[in-house]
């Protein structure tokens, strides 16, 4: 089979001709919004309606040309299908071992809940008694409301559920329905697991997760039958949204190598020092594992102390630069600041040994010295995002062990300390799944693959960046729109089989470095014995890592600690330049033993907090020198930025 040729030949042979009154239609197409519902059962359909017995009439011709157009489409949509299942299926036979009933290892977590249930038949009868109950309200409501008596939703989507916003999900008898019976059984299961007792807090979060999972999966939405609108484009395409649909399935496939690699966003359209990560400057620095950019001032003088930042090594730094709107570097030099930023390496099989260790020292004290005989500084001020917060955290223990003051101040975006309370990504991490981690990593040739990565990123907000994308791409046959955030997000990096063992192991299931049990490259890290200014910033909806965790790791620190936090998520919340004037954010100028007290006393400023953050690190960033040429210092210039390493893609 053609690989390269798959998506062409299904693209192409959409356009089988349409019927003739659908191509003589130049009038503009209504707005989605005004377009009428499906009609009622039993009901005369709306003008405005499309009608598949108008669509279909095999007594004209333009009926019968619809037909075949709408068969023809399908009939080829089935052999794309047909043969990327093919392909894929030959692929994976060449690696059996990919395949397992239980990938995530949640069956025992199961059987244990399941058990504890088991154990309550009172607690169950109850549980079915109610849903019985939810469902008689249900049936109640649609049949008054088909009696033409309006009736309010027995059960609603969440809000911010975007699933169920197209029109056709209320005004239609039948989809609504539908939905209604999908959102009370998932509910119904969610809050029976929910309300399990006597089973252990982590094992029970753990199948939570894995349930709303579940119930996710088999959301009507999926499903092309049960979903109005994508029903809707197939009937006003004749079938051509289905065989697009089943293109863009066939070009994932191959582009996963046999498994699905949902393409969240149009990959070709975005250029790695063309359109994202543009602001200007020069690699000064190189070693194995980083590269340091400096980026061009734009100010006449700048602060004495650089700032020196450290993203996290499982992303490339760009997030940072993505276009000049929402560019933290570009705002940062704006300031009157010398940035510095650490490029970290993309590692293939060669680096496979590197350690946490190694990271720490050709990382982060590698950078520190750079940086400081770059800009003829004694000092620097430092940031750390995400794991590569977690990382600075461990290296300002271990200088703090052995005297070293280079850092002044610290700052943290989302990062972590005290792993007792992390995100969800603590629910993969028990040793059965660590050991099948480690496995691909030597499949993989020492080193985690990028892929997937993303992919258990992706599992954290499944409705968002999964399901979303199989409706619009694959049931509604669109194409992904370009979204520099979300080429940044499948832009991930691999990573070295030691170092991400050991940062699984003795941070997420260990929590070593709360408790004062780590030991790295010699010494005993002690987070209470630092003692420099730290700002720490947290997100109020951040998944990956919660702001109540956050919380807990600033208050290890023994120095003085301004936490602040904003809203929005993981990414959005960090990344919020005061231009664009969203979202809100919090501070409090006590630390007190909780977060929920600590949110108490907040006080709530509109827009970024970016401003916030600039007064405090100007004020701890010394007097202000003339502005420092990234091509004029004591390190020569290697390459223009953005460097070679954050363009070697996985």
């Amino acid at each position: 089979m053609a690989k390269t040729s798959t998506k062409a030949r299904a693209r192409g042979a959409t356009t089988a001709p349409k019927p003739k009154a659908r191509a003589a239609k130049a009038t503009p197409r209504p707005a989605k919004a005004a377009r009428a519902p499906f009609p009622a059962p039993d009901a005369p359909a709306p003008q405005a309606a499309v009608s598949l017995q108008a669509a279909f009439d095999l007594t004209s011709p333009d009926g019968r040309a619809a037909l075949e157009s709408l068969s023809l489409n399908l009939a080829r949509a089935a052999m794309t299908a047909q043969g990327a299942i093919a392909e894929a299926a030959l692929r994976q036979a060449e690696r059996p071992a990919a395949f397992t009933a239980d990938p995530f290892h949640i069956g025992p977590a199961f059987g244990e809940v399941m058990g504890r249930l088991a154990g309550q038949p009172d607690r169950l009868m109850r549980a079915q008694a109610e849903l019985y109950s939810r469902y008689m309200d249900l049936w109640r409501a649609a049949a008054r409301s088909a009696g033409g008596e309006p009736q309010p939703p027995v059960a609603e989507p969440a809000k911010g559920d975007k699933r169920f916003t197209d029109p056709d999900w209320s005004a239609s008898p039948m989809f609504d329905v539908i939905k209604q019976s999908y959102l009370i059984t998932a509910g119904w299961l969610n809050e029976l697991v929910a309300g399990v007792e006597g089973v252990d807090p982590l094992t029970k979060r753990r199948v939570e997760f894995f349930t709303k999972m579940l119930t996710d999966a088999f959301s009507p939405s999926n499903f092309l039958l049960s979903n109005p609108a994508a029903l809707r484009e197939a009937m006003e395409t004749n079938g051509e949204s289905i065989a697009r649909g089943m293109a863009n399935f066939a070009a994932d496939m191959e582009r996963g190598g046999g498994q699905l690699q949902i393409s969240q966003t149009d990959l070709a359209r975005f250029t790695v020092g063309e359109n994202v990560a543009t602001a200007p400057g020069k690699v000064i620095f190189q070693n194995e594992l980083i590269q340091i950019l400096q980026f061009s001032p734009t100010t006449q003088s700048v602060a004495e102390l650089p700032l020196l930042i450290f993203p996290p090594w499982i992303n490339k730094y760009y997030i940072l630069d993505l276009r000049p709107e929402n560019s933290m570097i570009r705002w940062l030099t704006a300031q009157g600041l010398s940035v510095f930023v650490t490029s970290w390496v993309n590692p293939d099989g060669r680096l496979a040994a590197k350690t946490f260790e190694d990271y720490l020292k050709d990382g982060v004290y590698a950078a520190v010295e750079a940086v400081t005989r770059q800009a003829r500084s004694k000092r620097v001020n430092a940031v750390g995002y995400c794991v590569g917060g977690t990382m600075l955290s461990c290296a300002l223990a271990h200088m703090a062990a052995r005297g070293d003051e280079r850092v002044a101040s610290a700052t943290f975006f989302a990062a972590q300390q005290d792993f007792s309370l992390a995100g969800d990504l603590l629910l993969f991490t028990d040793e059965e799944w660590l050991k099948d981690l480690e496995g691909k990593m030597d499949a993989s040739g020492g080193v985690l693959p990028g892929q997937s990565m993303a992919e258990t990123f992706n599992m954290l907000r499944a409705n968002d960046l999964i399901w979303s994308f199989f409706v619009s791409n694959y049931l509604m046959g669109k194409e992904p729109k370009p979204f520099d955030l979300l080429f940044w997000n499948a832009d991930q990096t691999r990573m070295p089989k030691a170092l991400h063992l050991l940062y699984l192991r003795k941070f997420y299931v260990d929590n070593a470095l709360a408790r004062g049990e780590l030991d790295l490259a010699g010494e005993r890290l002690d987070l209470s014995k630092v003692m420099i200014p730290i700002y720490a910033q947290s997100s109020k909806e951040d998944h990956i890592a919660p702001a109540r965790s956050v919380y807990r790791g600033a208050r290890l620190f023994g120095g003085p600690v301004t936490f602040t936090l904003a809203g929005s998520g993981h990414i959005a919340g960090v990344i919020n330049a005061p231009a664009a004037h969203k979202y809100q954010h919090w501070t409090n100028d006590s630390l007190p033993a909780t977060f929920d007290e600590w949110l108490a006393g907040a006080v709530e400023h509109p827009g970024s907090w970016w401003p916030h953050w600039a007064t405090w690190l100007k004020a701890r960033s010394g007097a202000e020198v003339p502005a420092r040429d990234p091509a004029k210092g004591p390190l020569k210039p290697i390459e223009d930025a953005p460097g070679s390493f954050v363009k070697v893609r996985s």
